[in-house]
Formats: structure tokens, sequence, C-alpha cells
């Protein structure tokens, strides 16, 4: 993974305050927020990385950025409705106030990636942390070989960034495969879970990079399925979650192993995290 510098400057327990720009409904749960900095520019920040969201009354939670690090104006958050805080961030109108702490932890490896096939395996609202990495190799194509995004989710009607993946799927230049895992009458495409994609992907195994988000049992079958076809342990990343409450590795809230999610990730190479990644209990 790569290690990014320390959140702004300033206390990093202190939030700064951000406007709501736009609001975009995802889901019936799940909306997306663009917001800006009521004063100074906004943090510079690497595919990958979180903000702690700050809702004023409620509380804060940890949401990983999900835009273009190539705009340097906003933030993009997607958000669902999961307890007090998120519910509260969710419920927010255009020209509201919230709170941000960050950006924290480390990053996708898109930069040390270049020149290797890229395998992007997201489930369900994982594929927003991976978004920003999407991105960043496609506005930067010639620098990766094959690119394969596999996204899965259970049902159709929760289909995240729907136009988007309608619009990745028209790139001739990159394999998009979708799957829901309980199909409807009006579903065409693939049924099943997204790990067993994996191995009618189009890549080289010895020189692909892998990167993976989503629920933890889906990122086990997917690690496993990537071994399986010889993707290296060193070139598999995930995006770990875990109940982040301080994002600077103080309050012990996010640890796993000797490791703390907040700073020594959330994205982490599995090869180093391999003999706690088998324990269910961590």
């Amino acid at each position: 993974m790569a290690r990014m510098p320390p959140a702004a400057s300033g206390d990093p327990f202190v939030p700064r305050i951000y406007c709501v720009d736009r609001i975009r409904r995802e889901l019936s749960d799940t909306v997306t927020l663009e917001i800006t900095p009521s004063q100074g520019p906004r943090p510079r920040y690497a595919p990958g990385q979180f903000n702690m969201l700050y809702a004023f009354g409620v509380g804060e939670v940890a949401i990983s950025i999900s835009g273009d690090c190539a705009d340097d104006r906003t933030f993009v958050h997607t958000v669902r409705d999961v307890g007090a805080a998120s519910r509260a961030i969710t419920s927010l109108d255009v020209g509201a106030a919230i709170g941000v702490r960050g950006p924290f932890g480390t990053a996708w490896p898109v930069t040390d990636a270049e020149g290797s096939d890229i395998v992007i395996v997201a489930g369900g609202l994982g594929l927003a942390p991976l978004r920003p990495a999407i991105y960043h190799v496609l506005a930067n194509r010639s620098r990766y070989g094959r690119i394969a995004i596999l996204f899965g989710t259970r049902h159709p009607q929760d289909m995240l960034y729907r136009d988007e993946l309608a619009a990745w799927r028209r790139n001739l230049d990159i394999s998009v495969e979708v799957t829901v895992d309980h199909a409807d009458r009006d579903w065409r495409g693939n049924v099943g879970v997204v790990p067993a994609l994996i191995a009618r992907a189009s890549f080289d195994p010895h020189d692909t990079v892998a990167l993976v988000c989503g629920p933890e049992i889906m990122m086990r079958f997917a690690v496993n399925a990537l071994r399986d076809a010889g993707v290296a342990p060193d070139h598999i990343h995930l995006s770990m979650e875990r109940n982040m409450k301080c994002a600077i590795g103080l309050c012990g809230h996010c640890q796993f192993g000797p490791q703390f999610v907040c700073k020594d990730g959330p994205v982490m190479r599995f090869d180093r995290i391999a003999s706690l990644f088998a324990v269910r209990e961590i």
C-alpha cells in the first residue's frame, strides 16, 4: 500500500467546516455528497483514503472518499444510512454544514502498479472506495496493461453507480463484468457471487495488481480466487473496515492484530495481513 502524509495541517481532532454543494440519491438508503471547504483549499488526497465526517450534534463516522482526485475543489463521499451519524449525514440538504477531519490512511498503489494489468474486485458499497482508483487508471490508461473491473451486488436494484458502470462497460479498452446474487425477471446479466468472475477475467497473473473491497467474507473468497489464478499475495491489496473513532491510531477501536486500520490501512497488502485475515474474531 502507499503511505500517505498526515492529514491537513492543524489539530487532527478538530473538524473543518465544509458545505454540502450537491446531493445525489444513489439508492433508497445511500447518497453521494459533494462538499467544499468553507475556507481555504481542499486538502489533497490519494485513491483509497478516508475522511471522518461529523454531523453536528450527532457524531462522526469514517467514510472513504469516492470522488476523482483530479478534482481539487470538492470531496465526494458515498454514505449509506446504517447508524445515527450516517443517518444524519444522508439527511443533510444542499447548503448544510458538515465537519471534516482528514484525509487519513493509506492508498491504493496506483502509481506502483503502472505497467501491470489491473484487476478491481468490488462488492456492494465497496465500489465507492475503489472509484477514485478507477478514475485514476482510466485517466492514465496508457500506463497500464489490461484492466478488469468486476462488481457484484445482491440485487439489481441495489446496484451502485449504475450509469457509470454502463459508461465503463461501453469502453472497449477495459473489461467490466457485473453480477448479482439474486436476479429478477428483467435481469439479463451474470448471476452469482463476484469472486466467481475472477476465473473468467483476462489478465496475466504474473504481472497483475489486484485491488479488492467489499464485505469481508467476499474479500476472503476473492483472495482465494486470485491466488488460484496465480496472483502473488504481495500483489493483492484489500481495503479493510473496522470501527474507526480517532483516525490517528490513539483510541484503539480499529486495532487489527498489531496494526490499526486507521493509520496502517485501510488499504493493506494481503501478504502482510494473511495470518490475521484468516482469523474471523479479529
